[in-house]
C-alpha cells in the first residue's frame, strides 16, 4: 500500500462559499475516493485561508473581530464540504496555533534566501496581490474584479529570492517531474518563467495589516498571506517532524483553479526548492464556472449557491453535474435548465431507470431471487486513464457509455417477453447479466456518485433484490 496525498487551494473566506469551490472539493475527492477504492492511503486535505488585508477590512465593515469573521466564514465552508459529502481527512485553518508556528519554522528555514529591502509598486486589497506598472496602466488605475483603485505602495518588506530558483522550475516542469495538466496551464506558466521570475514582497508593515502571522524576529512585520498560506500543504502535515509529513509529502495531486497558477507553479515550487523538499507530483489546474454564460457578479445578481442547488437536487446530482458537464480542461457553465436537463435524462431516466427496470423485473419474474452474478468483464482501461488524467468529464462518459449500453441490452434482450416465452434459464441469465453490469457501473461510480453507487450495490450485491424506496433521482422541474 502506497501513501497518497492530495490537497485542494484552501479558499479565502472574505465571501461565501461559490460553484467553483464546490466543484473544486469535488475534483479532489473523487481522486482521494478512487485512491481509497484501489487500495492506497489516503490523506486528504482542505481548509480555510483566513489572514490579510480583505479579512480584517470586512470585518471592520461588520463591527466584529478578523477571527469572528474567520469563524464564521470557515464554518461555511467546512459545511458545505459535509453536505457535498466530501471524504477529506483534514481541514487546516491558517489562524490555528499550529498553522502559525509551523508556519514560522518554515519562514527561518527559508531565511538563506530571504531579505529586507524598499518596495514601490501597486497593490489592490481585494486580490490581497501586488501588479505592476503594465497592467494597472492596462486598467485605467482600477482594479477589474473589486472596482477600486489599486494603492501605491511605498515601504519596506521582507523579500524571497524568487529569481534564484527560475531555471530549477522550469527544468522540473518541461521534465514533467513537475506534472502540470492541463497542457494549456502548462504552456502558460511556462511562458511566464522563460520571460524570468522576480524576487517577490512576502510581508507587510503591521502598521498597515496587523491581521497576519508575525515574521520570525520582526515583530514591525507580518507575513503576506499569500505566502503563509501556501504553506498551509506542509504545515497541516505537521512539517517538519511529524510522521505525516514524512509519509505523505511530497502531494500526488494538487488541485487549484487557473486564477492561482502562477502561486502554485512558481512560488510554491520555489519555496519547496529552498526547504529542500520535493516538488508535488502534479498540479490539476481546473477552469471557471459562469452562471448563463456570464461570470457571478454581484452587480448582474446572477450568483448561484451551491446549497440552493443541492438543497434541490442532492450532493450527487450536484457532483455528477460539476464533473461531467463543466469542461475538466476548461471554463464551464451552469444553468438551471442545463442542469434539470443532465439530472432528468441522464440520471433519472438512464441511470436511474435501468436500476428500477432491472430490480422490477428480478421481483416480478423470479421473486427477487438474482442467482449467481457473473463477473463484470467491461475494459475499464480508459476510464482509469482518463481519472488519472484528471479528466473527469472523459471518465464519467465512459460510465455512461456502459449505463447506455444496459438500456440497449435491454431493450433488445427484452425480458418480459422471454417471460411470456416461459425459458426461465435464459431469462435468469439475462436478468443477472443486468444486474451484474449494474454492480459494475456502481463501482465505477463510487467516486464520483458515492451515495447513489451504494444505494444501486445494496439493491443487487446480495444476490436478492433489495428495492430502493422510492426513486434514485425523483425527476425535478426547476
Amino acid at each position: 500500500m502506497s501513501n497518497y496525498y492530495v490537497t485542494t487551494s484552501i479558499p479565502y473566506v472574505n465571501g461565501e462559499p461559490h460553484l467553483g469551490h464546490a466543484m473544486e472539493f469535488v475534483m479532489a475527492d473523487v481522486l482521494a475516493r478512487r485512491a481509497r477504492q484501489v487500495g492506497e492511503n489516503v490523506l486528504y486535505s482542505t481548509g480555510t485561508d483566513e489572514h490579510g488585508g480583505k479579512i480584517a477590512e470586512k470585518a471592520a465593515e461588520q463591527g466584529i473581530k478578523p477571527l469572528e469573521l474567520a469563524d464564521q466564514m470557515s464554518a461555511r465552508f467546512s459545511d458545505l464540504a459535509k453536505k457535498l459529502d466530501i471524504s477529506n481527512d483534514r481541514f487546516i485553518r491558517t489562524t490555528s496555533a499550529d498553522h502559525e508556528s509551523r508556519a514560522k519554522l518554515a519562514w527561518k528555514a527559508l531565511a538563506k534566501d530571504i531579505y529586507k529591502d524598499k518596495y514601490t509598486g501597486w497593490y489592490c486589497t481585494g486580490d490581497e496581490e501586488f501588479f505592476n506598472e503594465q497592467i494597472v496602466k492596462a486598467n485605467k488605475g482600477v482594479c477589474p474584479d473589486h472596482n477600486r483603485p489599486y494603492e501605491k505602495i511605498e515601504e519596506e518588506n521582507y523579500f524571497f529570492k524568487l529569481s534564484k530558483y527560475s531555471d530549477q522550475i522550469l527544468s522540473a516542469i518541461e521534465s514533467n517531474q513537475f506534472l502540470v495538466i492541463p497542457d494549456t496551464r502548462r504552456n502558460e506558466i511556462l511562458a511566464v518563467i522563460k520571460v524570468g521570475l522576480d524576487d517577490i514582497s512576502i510581508s507587510r508593515p503591521k502598521s498597515k495589516i496587523d491581521w497576519g502571522i508575525p515574521v520570525p524576529g520582526d515583530d514591525k512585520q507580518v507575513m503576506y498571506v499569500w505566502f503563509e498560506a501556501l504553506m498551509n500543504y506542509i504545515t497541516v502535515l505537521g512539517y517538519p517532524d511529524k510522521p505525516d509529513f514524512k509519509d505523505f509529502w511530497p502531494a500526488q495531486v494538487q488541485v487549484v483553479g487557473k486564477g492561482i497558477l502562477r502561486f502554485h507553479a512558481a512560488i510554491w515550487p520555489a519555496m519547496l526548492l529552498a526547504l529542500g523538499l520535493p516538488l508535488p507530483k502534479s498540479l490539476y489546474v481546473h477552469g471557471y464556472v459562469t452562471v448563463d454564460d456570464q461570470k457571478m457578479s454581484k452587480s448582474l445578481g446572477n450568483s448561484v449557491s451551491p446549497d440552493a442547488v443541492i438543497d434541490k437536487y442532492g450532493a450527487d446530482a450536484f457532483r455528477y453535474y460539476f464533473l461531467r458537464h463543466i469542461p475538466s480542461y476548461g471554463d464551464g457553465n451552469f444553468s438551471w435548465q442545463a442542469f434539470e436537463d443532465a439530472y432528468n435524462n441522464e440520471l433519472a431516466n438512464e441511470l436511474g431507470n435501468a436500476v428500477q427496470r432491472t430490480a422490477a423485473m428480478i421481483v416480478k419474474y423470479q421473486n427477487g431471487l438474482i442467482g449467481d452474478i457473473p463477473p463484470a468483464e467491461h475494459d475499464i482501461a480508459q476510464y482509469e486513464m482518463a481519472l488519472s488524467a484528471c479528466k473527469f468529464d472523459r471518465a464519467l462518459d465512459e460510465v455512461w457509455e456502459q449505463v447506455r449500453g444496459l438500456n440497449q441490452y435491454i431493450d433488445e434482450e427484452k425480458p418480459w417477453v422471454i417471460a411470456k416465452e416461459d425459458d426461465k434459464d435464459h431469462l435468469r441469465e439475462v436478468l443477472a447479466y443486468q444486474a451484474s453490469a449494474l454492480i459494475e457501473i456502481a463501482t465505477l461510480l463510487e467516486p464520483f456518485l458515492p451515495t447513489s453507487a451504494a444505494k444501486i450495490k445494496a439493491v443487487f450485491e446480495e444476490g436478492i433484490v433489495r428495492p430502493i424506496d422510492g426513486s434514485l433521482f425523483p425527476k425535478q422541474a426547476v
